[in-house]
């Protein structure tokens, strides 16, 4: 490899590759900062039909545009495939046919633009999206709510993750799907929960999962339970449910539970900003509720915009510039991980 980390002159130039579900998307970044392009080609209409992603059409997908997704990316960057750095993709965790993907393309234009490869952890780039938009101020908490992950993550310096708190059962944007097909909404259902909610006059009171006094984990499987019930209750009775109630009941219920541990553990950690991070994070009730209890307590908060919080690569380009920033570069024989641990993934300087 010719390229050396930013000990050089360069910034750091990095096209990065997501696939790891069902969001083809390349971006060009510069410097861990600087968003040069970001793409994204979503695959929703192919998948709403069947009420969930399928992972064999969301791989063939990623196979049928990942080649333009990257040209389009480099040229709307305004810059060529000589100014590029290294090449950096989603390694883990996702779907593993559709990893394969993008980890299949990033190898093959980083060993023939001769640039080093930085596999990257899909969670860390969720967390990262926030230093697109602001600085990260260390120690920090970060708040990861998607359809696959709800999890605390602790960051007691750059690049350095400690999970303190993840789901015992299902996601938090899984139970919003779940909870919106039981209430006959299309997929994906979770912005139909929340707009629902936010104009709800009428709320359906429903149990919030707790867990252990000191247990930042959390539980969404028995309030999806109580919801099914409630729905099952008015039909006994010849009722169509309430939907409006029951879904700000759901939604203040989730929300009561995830902003409550969040500043507790930001409070414990001795957290000097918390971040809100991942798929969930464009849900406008958790937003509002989050940015009100920090700003209650003097908590710096960052929150990305809602390009920034589905899936995208720019924020696989902004978690990447930690390993290129230090040199720690992947193999060219590496593999895909559906399970790749956060914490592993960490910097090792």
């Amino acid at each position: 490899m010719t390229h050396s980390g930013s000990g050089g002159s360069r910034a750091g130039v990095i096209l990065a590759i997501e696939t790891s579900c069902d969001e083809t998307s390349a971006a060009v970044v510069r410097g861990g900062k600087e968003v040069l392009s970001n793409l994204v080609s979503s695959q929703v209409e192919a998948h709403r039909r069947f009420g969930g992603v399928v992972p064999e059409i969301a791989s063939r997908k990623h196979v049928e545009s990942i080649t333009l997704m990257m040209e389009h990316a480099v040229a709307e960057s305004g810059l060529t495939l000589r100014d590029i750095d290294a090449v950096a993709v989603t390694q883990g965790p996702g779907l593993v046919g559709s990893l394969l993907v993008g980890l299949a393309a990033a190898k093959a234009l980083a060993l023939a633009l001769d640039v080093p490869l930085i596999g990257t952890h899909h969670i860390a780039g969720h967390i990262y999206a926030n230093q697109l938009i602001g600085e990260i101020v260390y120690p920090a908490v970060a708040l990861v709510v998607s359809g696959g992950h709800t999890e605390l993550v602790v960051l007691e310096r750059e690049g350095h993750f400690r999970i303190i708190g993840r789901t015992r059962d299902d996601a938090v944007g899984e139970a919003y799907d779940k909870v919106a097909r039981a209430l006959n909404f299309p997929y994906p259902g979770g912005p139909h929960i929340d707009r629902l909610a936010m104009d709800a006059d009428d709320v359906n009171e429903l149990p919030r999962a707790w867990l252990e006094p000191d247990s930042y984990d959390f539980s969404f499987s028995g309030l999806k339970s109580a919801v099914l019930a409630e729905i099952n209750k008015a039909r006994m009775k010849g009722e169509p449910p309430m939907r409006p109630a029951l879904a700000r009941g759901f939604q203040e219920s989730v929300i009561d539970v995830l902003v409550t541990k969040a500043l507790r553990a930001a409070e414990a950690f001795g957290a000097r900003q918390l971040l809100l991070c991942g798929g969930v994070a464009a849900n406008r009730g958790l937003r509002a509720a989050l940015t009100a209890a920090c700003e209650a307590r003097g908590l710096p908060l960052l929150i990305p915009p809602l390009s920034l919080c589905t899936d995208n690569a720019a924020m696989i380009g902004a978690a990447a510039h930690l390993k290129w920033a230090r040199g720690e570069f992947t193999p060219l024989d590496a593999k895909a991980d559906p399970l790749l641990s956060l914490e592993a993934w960490s910097v090792k300087a």
